[in-house]
């Protein structure tokens, strides 16, 4: 009798878990000009800055961006259908906090990296799918070397610019 009972109750939790994600579906969130796009190939990003070395930490990062969103596939130039093409373009450091003593000398510094991209087509790389900049920033304390904090912190904001660049290709946004 029990069991009887806690049948129906269970049918309707079923009922409104499922009618709870009336409306959503998985994928299909491209934006209109890239829906024929789904292998894209990124070859290494140029870097217009004089930071050693960010043009290969960007290119891994939007790598690793593309690959963990899941929208689309990282292939070869001859298997692509798109080609990302990208500059690191900024490389910018501000002053979030001073010493108290010395309100010239920083305790707390926040980088903000900025990457120009472009999304070409692979058959006819004169077609621009898509293009934009996007930017990322971390903070980083200043330590008794400064060179070493810098680029310490670089990555997570170059990671962010990634994650940005992946949202507008895959969302339009």
């Amino acid at each position: 009798m029990n069991a009887i009972v806690r049948m129906p109750a269970l049918c309707a939790m079923i009922a409104v878990v499922l009618a709870s994600c009336a409306g959503y579906h998985l994928g299909g969130t491209k934006p209109k000009a890239l829906e024929c796009v789904r292998h894209i190939n990124v070859p290494m990003f140029s870097n217009a800055t004089t930071h050693p070395r960010a043009e290969a930490i960007a290119t891994s990062a939007v790598a690793d961006a593309i690959t963990a969103d899941g929208t689309y596939r990282l292939s070869g130039p001859d298997q692509a259908d798109a080609i990302l093409e990208g500059t690191v373009r900024r490389i910018d450091y501000s002053m979030i906090r001073a010493t108290r003593l010395d309100t010239l000398r920083p305790e707390e510094l926040a980088n903000t990296a900025v990457i120009d991209w472009t999304l070409r087509d692979a058959r006819n790389p004169t077609k621009v799918l898509a293009s934009g900049s996007s930017s990322g920033n971390s903070q980083l304390f200043v330590t008794a070397n400064l060179q070493t904090a810098r680029n310490n912190a670089l990555p997570e904001a170059l990671a962010r610019a990634a994650e940005a660049v992946t949202s507008s290709l895959s969302n339009g946004f």
